[in-house]
């Protein structure tokens, strides 16, 4: 049937309706992808399907009828479309007795099978050594309170680490915990000492996104507590770390300052980077801070409800971000957070 000059919008209805059904079932009776391929032009083509004569037709539609003739033949044109595609996708699979043969001249293509990421590698590593020594892995939460993340810890109540613009807080009390020493005060309250613990997790502060700085990192910290615990344990227990991780080293370590520490000290580890000649990751000086340690103050055993006074104990922490930065030979801290494959690639294992 052929559309009249000026259709009825009920003519419209109707002709468009029995065309539909028809381009329906040519679509879904075609044996191969060439007879689709027929279908999809007499009623899709571009230049004489059966489509564009209904396209055509609106244009001479009376004016209050053309929305609803408009949504018929946007309707219709969805439906073939549709039907189109899902017989396509058959007939591709084979369902119709076609199936594309295979160019086995062709060459595979090339997949990364994945790898644990770099800073993962350098905690796990870590953690093994540690094992060695008679430490567990204790975990804790992410989101603490203010009392673990500082009051606990000997922080006084106007430090500048509890300021905004230091710290991600929740609510009033509630934080994103700014490292994992929370754990070593639960773990205190938990259980009473010898305690040898390792601590690892995410931690967070509000720094900017620099070659050295993160705000959202990794850390690890390690507490041991016992009776006649010294400084000279602590110096023992990390310099054959050093040398463990990291071979055949020179470190150093440097009086510091920490609120749950006293005495304090950072250590740092000749630059593996520059090898001691000084370079932008080390600022010049040859070294690599790796970890801020001390004796646990008594403040903070107490408050945990441990005896200072037949107690005492070390802690440290350390970035393994930083670590991975010596082990890998890599300059920016922010190339662990890129996602970038082809870096991954280079050291997959």
């Amino acid at each position: 049937m052929t559309l009249p000059d000026h259709p009825s919008l009920d003519d419209y209805r109707g002709q468009i309706s029995e065309m539909a059904a028809q381009g329906l079932a040519a679509i879904g009776d075609a044996p191969d992808l060439d007879a689709l391929e027929a279908a999809r032009v007499a009623y899709l083509g571009d230049r004489r399907g059966r489509m564009l004569e209904f396209q055509r037709a609106l244009g001479a539609i009376a004016r209050d009828a053309k929305p609803e003739a408009g949504r018929l033949f946007n309707t219709v044109k969805r439906q073939l479309e549709s039907a189109l595609d899902e017989r396509r996708a058959r007939l591709g699979r084979g369902a119709g007795g076609y199936t594309p043969p295979a160019d086995l001249t062709m060459p595979a293509r090339p997949q990364w099978t994945g790898a644990r990421h770099p800073v993962t590698l350098v905690i796990e590593e870590i953690a093994a050594i540690f094992r060695e020594l008679g430490f567990t892995i204790a975990l804790g939460p992410e989101v603490e309170t203010e009392w673990y993340n500082f009051g606990a810890l000997n922080f006084p109540a106007n430090h500048p680490a509890m300021d905004l613009h230091d710290t991600l807080y929740v609510q009033d009390d509630v934080l994103l915990r700014t490292h994992t020493s929370p754990v070593q005060v639960r773990t205190l309250q938990r259980f009473a000492p010898p305690i040898r613990i390792l601590a690892p997790g995410n931690v967070y502060r509000r720094d900017f996104f620099d070659a050295s700085h993160a705000p959202m990192f990794a850390q690890i910290e390690g507490l041991c507590v016992d009776e006649g615990v010294s400084f000279v344990d602590l110096k023992a227990t990390l310099g054959h770390f050093a040398r463990r991780f990291f071979g055949s080293t020179r470190a150093r370590f440097r009086p510091s300052y920490f609120p749950f520490t006293e005495p304090s000290a950072e250590m740092d580890v000749e630059c593996r980077l520059c090898r001691g000649a000084g370079c932008a990751a080390c600022k010049g000086t040859g070294w690599m801070e790796i970890l801020g340690s001390g004796m646990v103050h008594p403040a903070v055993l107490e408050a945990a409800g441990v005896d200072s006074e037949k107690y005492t104990g070390w802690a440290f922490g350390m970035g393994p971000a930083r670590i991975a930065m010596q082990r890998y030979g890599v300059t920016d801290i922010r190339v662990f957070y890129d996602s970038d494959v082809r870096f991954l690639e280079q050291i997959a294992e």
